[in-house]
């Protein structure tokens, strides 16, 4: 056993007792002792997932539980037991029924991947035998999906992730630290294949696996466009390991030339000379046509760009005319008329409300007559002065009862400070009880 196992084995490994009543086999009717049988079965379950984890890989057998489980010289009894309750509960799963649930049928292109003979497997699900035998392989359904999705993950990840398209082999180098054997690997391709992320198919007798790109639901079949790019691409690949081979020969060439030079050896050393001008020519018309498949491989990108923004413009297309199904420019026009002469008979009323309410002629007289007569009825004694109508005449002095005013100047203005301050004076005491010190009337005596 692993020391990888061995560090993932549970507390409970130690103690005998309890490793006694683990290593028993079940009893044939669970409902003698259900908590028993339950734990039992719990703890085989876990183990042997977690086993599988550790290992890295996503199929188990009888057989290797069998060693990875042994202790003291004694190997568990009930586990036969523990793999039929794990595929009833679907678990696990038969390696032939795994492989028959995908659609396409890895049977076109996994004969002799596998470790298990695909007819045997075929005879024991006909059959419906529910014997576990030691070499029958299970897959872990639960760890399958785990590395499906790691590879995917990795992919992605990779410098091969513009490329659709990859050959086997090359899968196999990229999902090395992914995928313990080729058996893992194939079993994570089949669920990437039943999740509609991969699919795999022949070309000239080599496996080839298409990757489902960003922005696409489900993969779709190879097509003789797949198969072209796919060619292109081996060809650059080709191309630019022979370029790079070439441009080494011709500096060794250079370099032996040097020696020979530096010995002496001058024809030697020009021969050397012709031989690396003849692999740079080499180098030269090969890196020439790399560049075109280069530009062709490029051409092929921008063409699918391209082609997605043709569908988008399809898309918008479609979902522009069906929005302005029931829009015409006749029915526009009669919008903005309507919105038009709306707007104008608003303004209109607008305006009559802020010019409010005029009476006419009519109701003005009526209204001085009728305020002539309050006036009559309030002052029936009082009689009005007449309104001049004559231009002023000079100004007459108004005699007050009891007070003596002074005349008013009819000369002009001249009078000096102190004699205004001794005119106040004399106003201020000549009654006590009028007061006229905010009076605008002052008698002023013209000066001498």
């Amino acid at each position: 056993m692993s020391n990888s196992t061995e560090r993932s084995l549970p507390p409970e490994w130690d103690d005998d007792e309890r490793m006694n009543f683990m290593f028993s086999d079940f009893k044939e009717n669970r409902e003698v002792n259900t908590t028993d049988w339950d734990s039992k079965m719990d703890f085989w379950t876990a183990l042997v997932i977690q086993n599988c984890r550790d290992r890295g890989t996503v199929c188990v057998n009888l057989q290797d539980m069998n060693k990875s489980f042994r202790r003291k010289e004694k190997s568990p009894l009930g586990l036969p037991t523990v793999i039929q309750s794990m595929a009833r509960c679907g678990k696990i799963q038969r390696e032939s029924e795994f492989a028959a649930n995908v659609d396409c049928g890895w049977l076109s292109w996994g004969v002799g991947l596998l470790l298990v003979k695909p007819l045997k497997w075929t005879f024991s699900t006909l059959l419906g035998s529910s014997h576990v035998t030691l070499e029958e392989s299970f897959v872990v359904i639960e760890l399958v999906k785990e590395k499906a999705a790691e590879l995917l993950r990795v992919y992605r990840s990779s410098e091969f992730a513009s490329r659709s398209i990859l050959s086997f082999q090359e899968l196999c180098t990229l999902s090395s630290d992914v995928c313990a054997d080729e058996s893992t690997l194939c079993m994570a391709l089949l669920q990437l294949q039943r999740d509609k992320q991969v699919t795999v198919s022949l070309h000239e007798g080599e496996k080839i696996v298409k990757f489902c790109q960003p922005g696409q639901d489900r993969i779709s079949p190879v097509s003789d466009v797949d198969i072209g790019i796919y060619q292109l691409q081996r060809s650059e690949k080709l191309l630019g390991e022979r370029v790079e081979k070439l441009g080494l020969e011709a500096d060794k060439c250079k370099e032996e030339a040097r020696v020979l030079l530096r010995d002496g050896k001058k024809t030697q050393a020009l021969r050397c000379l012709r031989g690396r001008k003849r692999v740079e020519k080499r180098a030269d018309n090969l890196f020439a046509k790399l560049e075109s498949i280069r530009g062709i491989l490029d051409r092929i990108a921008q063409s699918q760009t391209d082609k997605m923004v043709m569908q988008a413009y399809q898309a918008g297309v479609a979902a522009l005319r069906l929005s302005l199904k029931d829009v015409t420019v006749e029915r526009a026009e009669s919008l903005v008329d309507q919105i038009q002469e709306l707007c104008d008979t608003q303004d209109e009323v607008n305006q009559t409300i802020s010019g409010g309410v005029t009476s006419g002629d009519e109701d003005m007289d009526e209204l001085e007559e009728e305020l002539k007569l309050l006036l009559n009825e309030s002052m029936p004694d009082a009689v009005l002065p007449e309104i001049p109508t004559n231009p002023l005449g000079p100004i007459r002095e108004l005699s007050l009862p009891g007070k003596n005013l002074p005349t008013v100047p009819q000369s002009h203005l001249n009078i000096t400070t102190e004699q205004l301050e001794e005119e106040l004076n004399q106003l201020t005491l000549t009654d006590s009880g009028f007061q006229q010190k905010n009076s605008p009337a002052k008698r002023l005596e013209p000066a001498q």
